[in-house]
């Protein structure tokens, strides 16, 4: 089943938000947000994108509200770099990409829409630009957030802890 998923974030971006930082809020099961978690522990959560890039795009964030990689403890950045080796397994297994990005959005001239760091970790595909991107700015999600979300945890319970 495909979907049109339109990526202009502009109405998230600038439309109401709820009380607090989203991902805290996620963090503490709030009913004010979407809560795509798949994988929390006591330093870290990870969570599907609700505007993925692509099919698989999850983010991993501390619990702790930071805004700034270098503010992560030594343990925190461990942890984190377990977390990313791990989902990068998980990832290739429950949806077989070509390649991935890796990265953070620090503040939002850089991109960053929620003020809490998180690392995107980003499945790629070949041939992803078709012909829905080119023209109508959208682009072709082949699955929904929610169906990625069970997809993963059903893995993330299958896989090796860290």
């Amino acid at each position: 089943m495909s979907y049109f998923f339109n990526f202009n974030k502009m109405k998230y971006v600038r439309g109401p938000r709820p009380s607090g930082c989203i991902l805290c809020l996620i963090r503490d099961k709030s009913s004010e947000v979407i809560d795509l978690t798949v994988y929390s522990d006591e330093l870290f959560t990870v969570s599907v994108n609700l505007y993925p890039y692509n099919p698989g795009h999850v983010m991993i964030f501390p619990n702790r509200h930071l805004v700034d990689v270098r503010k992560l403890t030594s343990a925190e950045d461990q942890r984190l770099s377990e977390l990313t080796r791990r989902f990068l397994t998980v990832l290739e297994s429950t949806h077989s990409p070509a390649g991935f990005n890796i990265g953070y959005n620090m503040g939002s001239s850089a991109g960053a829409s929620i003020d809490h760091l998180h690392l995107h970790v980003i499945p790629r595909y070949p041939k992803e630009v078709g012909i829905a991107d080119l023209i109508a700015g959208k682009r072709v999600l082949i699955e929904d957030p929610r169906i990625t979300q069970a997809r993963l945890i059903e893995a993330v319970q299958r896989s090796d802890p860290v």
